[in-house]
This record gives structure tokens, sequence and C-alpha cells, in this order.
């Protein structure tokens, strides 16, 4: 039966789910994909290989059996398919919409390497949780039993929500306390809801309530409540707050008005989805309508600036990256979407300078690939004299995060930091230098994706149960 339904890729091609027409798409934040039908996830599922060394599964980074769970939806045994993809995934509903999938899973199948086209496990893996939550397969978390302990987490992005998650599930009592008034971190704020539709993680947000994980927002550490008092009220604390202090160019003019961080930019354009009142939104500093908009940077953030800007009603919008297409850090599929809906990028091209109190241009510099550095990636140089000025109105600079300073912010010098100011701490246990204190995610990596947030808070939790158990254990030996 199963071989009958695998293996299906040289006579089945791979088919994505279908895209809404650009033109469509770029006059609302609605997600772009449509979902599966049943018989087109079964067979676009029973195209996988079943190769006896599953790359997709080893390039993800929560090692997920993908193989057994595509079979699993080829077989329409579509509950048991849900159920072994959320058992080393605490979000796969979010993973399917935003993980970066042609790098990861899908960018490593075999079929895709012999040139029969990807198995499209993304898109399967959010029909699958999609289907789940109509089919109420999604359960209720329910401890056992309560346990004694009580953690404190510092974050309410996937990390700290996936720690959340798994300990609460093993009766531990769970606060996590989060600076935004609604929890999900950058997968509220930050991912526009093209990628990733906010009743996706609002639905998360509310099992984990209804579950007694007991969140504090609108509370952020260092002002509201000191790390201190959180250490003392808990057995243990994860500290999880991710990167948000915006790398800052250094150029002529750069204090324009006019010239404003991605991650201002993105919450704002977020919270009036929600239907927010936004002051900065409704004056224009941080609304696109009308405007000539260019965008600093070629990662994914950037691209997310580039698309809410044409949905915002730009006249135009261009992305300013100072490397080629082939070197962007980026989502490829991503820079096609938008190219789709009608972004320019300007490729080999860096900013020198502003003009303007109020910004009226870009002065740009032109650039050509030199040698490789000691990454191997080729350095960008300047052509000299190739300088022009690019008309702008708006300018959003997304050239990624870095932690901020937390031993400083928190009065916690024994905290200690990398040479890069994330938190220095166990690749396995994710314990700090600190006893009882625990970090995981972005303010540990630096800026990196939500499936390793999900991978590095569900092993610091069950760290901390090891911590747990190991303590009950002496206590009754004694």
């Amino acid at each position: 039966m199963a071989k009958e339904k695998m293996l299906q890729f040289v006579t089945v091609g791979r088919d994505m789910p279908v895209k809404r027409e650009a033109g469509e798409r770029r006059t609302d934040f609605q997600e772009i994909y449509a979902e599966y039908a049943t018989a087109k996830a079964a067979e676009q599922a029973g195209r996988c290989s079943q190769c006896g060394v599953p790359y997709c599964q080893s390039h993800c980074p929560l090692h997920n059996n993908i193989p057994d769970w595509l079979r699993l939806t080829a077989e329409g045994r579509l509950q048991e398919a849900y159920e072994l993809s959320q058992a080393t995934n605490t979000f796969p509903e979010i993973c399917g919409r935003i993980c970066p999938q042609d790098r990861l899973c899908e960018g490593n199948c075999v079929i895709e390497q012999s040139g029969h086209g990807t198995v499209t496990i993304g898109s399967v893996e959010k029909y699958l949780t999609d289907l789940a939550f109509e089919q109420g397969w999604v359960k209720p978390i329910r401890p056992v039993r309560d346990r004694a302990e009580s953690v404190g987490i510092i974050g309410a992005g996937p990390g700290g929500l996936a720690a959340a998650d798994l300990l609460r599930r093993k009766g531990v009592h769970v606060t996590v306390y989060d600076r935004y008034d609604r929890g999900g971190g950058l997968m509220t704020y930050g991912i526009p809801g093209f990628k990733l539709e906010k009743s996706v993680v609002m639905e998360r947000m509310a099992q984990l309530e209804d579950g007694g994980v007991t969140f504090r927002l609108n509370c952020a550490v260092g002002e509201d409540i000191s790390f201190q008092d959180i250490r003392a009220a808990h057995d243990a604390v994860l500290i999880a707050t991710g990167v948000y202090k915006t790398r800052q160019l250094q150029a002529p003019g750069v204090g324009a008005s006019g010239i404003v961080r991605a991650i201002d930019y993105l919450t704002a354009s977020n919270r009036v989805g929600f239907g927010d009142t936004v002051p900065e939104y409704e004056s224009g500093e941080l609304n696109a309508t009308g405007k000539k908009v260019v965008v600093i940077g070629g990662g994914d953030t950037a691209m997310d600036c580039v698309r809410t800007a044409i949905r915002q009603g730009a006249e135009s919008v261009r992305c300013l990256y100072r490397r080629d297409r082939a070197n962007m850090p980026g989502s490829q599929r991503e820079t096609k979407n938008a190219e789709e809906e009608g972004v320019e990028f300007i490729w080999l091209a860096a900013p020198k300078g502003f003009t303007g109190d109020i910004v009226n241009g870009v002065m740009v510099q032109k650039m050509r690939l030199g040698a490789p550095d000691a990454t191997g990636r080729q350095m960008p140089e300047l052509i000299d004299g190739s300088d022009y000025v690019e008309d702008a109105d708006l300018v959003v600079q997304a050239l990624g995060f870095e932690p901020e300073d937390l031993p400083t912010l928190w009065n916690e010098p024994e905290l200690e930091v990398t040479r890069w100011g994330t938190i220095k701490a166990d690749f396995r246990t994710h314990a700090t230098s600190m006893d009882g204190v625990y970090a995981a995610g972005d303010i540990v990596r630096g800026a990196s994706l939500v499936v390793w947030a999900i991978r590095d808070g569900r092993e610091a939790a069950e760290a901390m149960l090891a911590r747990f158990d190991a303590a009950t254990a002496s206590v009754a030996a004694e």
C-alpha cells in the first residue's frame, strides 16, 4: 500500500498551492498562497522518494520526521501525519508558512538534487496543521499533574513560547514576561500578514493561555520589573528576548526625517492590521502611501519591508543591496514574489549618504564583487565615479539586528556575553553563567530563524526538566 502511494516523483510534477495573482495580492495583507485540497496534498506528499538517508530531515533544525508524515499524508492517514509532524515541532503551522524551505528541507530534497523538483514539504505541513485545527485534532494543554516548580520566561517569541509549551505540558508553572501588548514577538509584530496571518499566532497564544501559561504583557524587564525579582520568583529563568537593536548606517544625512528602522516600520504596519491606532502611521512617518520608497538591505526583513510598502500604496519601491542576487541572504522565493508585485532591485549598490533635512534622496555608490573574504563570499568593492542619487521620500534601514546590552540594562554584570553581545550559553543545555538561568534563540545565536528558536526553546525546557528531576531525586535519596 505504502509503496503504491509513494515514489510518484517520476510521473507527478511538483505543484505548489495556487498563488494569487500579483495585482490582487498587492492590495491586501492576506497570505498569498491558497490551501491544498486533500487530494492535492496526498498527491504532492506521494512524490517523496522515501530515501534511505533523508537529507530533508537532517537539514531541518528540529529534525522533523518528514518522510514518515509525508507517507502518512499520501495514505490518507491525516491525523496520524499531523501528530507525527507536531511531535518534534511546537508550531508546525507557523514553520510551514515562514520557514525558508528552499534553504532547509526542500533545498536538500534528494529528488530535487536529481532534477525532479523538490517535494513541497512546507505546503503539506501547513495543510496538515490547518486541517488539524479545523478538525479538533489540536488538543488543549492538560498536564497529567502539576509540579511544584515554576519557570519565568523573558520573551514571548518563538523560543520562549516553545519552552513554555513543553514545560506546561509537563506540569511546570510558567509565567512569560514580554515588553509588548501581545505575545508572539516578531511572529506578531515583525513578520507581515501576507506571510503569516496573525490569527494563526493568536490561536497558539490562546491555546497556551488556556493551558495555564501566565502572560505578563506590557512588562519591560529592567523597567517594570527587575531581573532579580523574576529570578527570585521562580526555580529557573529562560532569557528568550530575541534581538531588537537595529544596525545603523554611518553616513552623512542619516539623521534626516524620513529615514526609519525596519522594526518600527513593520511593527506599525502590523499594529494597523490588528486595528490599533498608530499615530506614526497616521502622520505618514511610518506609512509608504504615495511615496518613493528605498529599502536598504538584502535579507528577509528587507523583503518584508519592500512588500509591505507595495501594499501600502507606495509610488515606487526600490531595494538597494551591495552584493548581487546570488549572494543575497534573503529567500530567493521571497525575492521573486517581491519582483512579481512590482519591487525593483538595484544590485551591487550601497548607500553613501542622504540628501535633504527631510530625506529626498539616497546617494548611491555602485559596487563590484572582488576577492573572497575568510568565509568564501566575494567582497564588494567600490567603482570609482559611479555615484548617483536615487530619489526617496521614505528610506527603510533593514540591515539586521544586534543584541541589546542586557547585563547593563538589567544590572546583572554576572551575566556573561560573547564579544558580539549575545548571551554565552551551553550549546546543549542552554545554561548560562548564572545558576538556574538559561538562554535560547536569537539572544544566543544572533538574528536567526524562527525554527532555530523553537529548537533552542525546546532544548532549554528539557534541560530545566532534567534539573528539576535531579533535584527531586536528590531530596528523595536523602
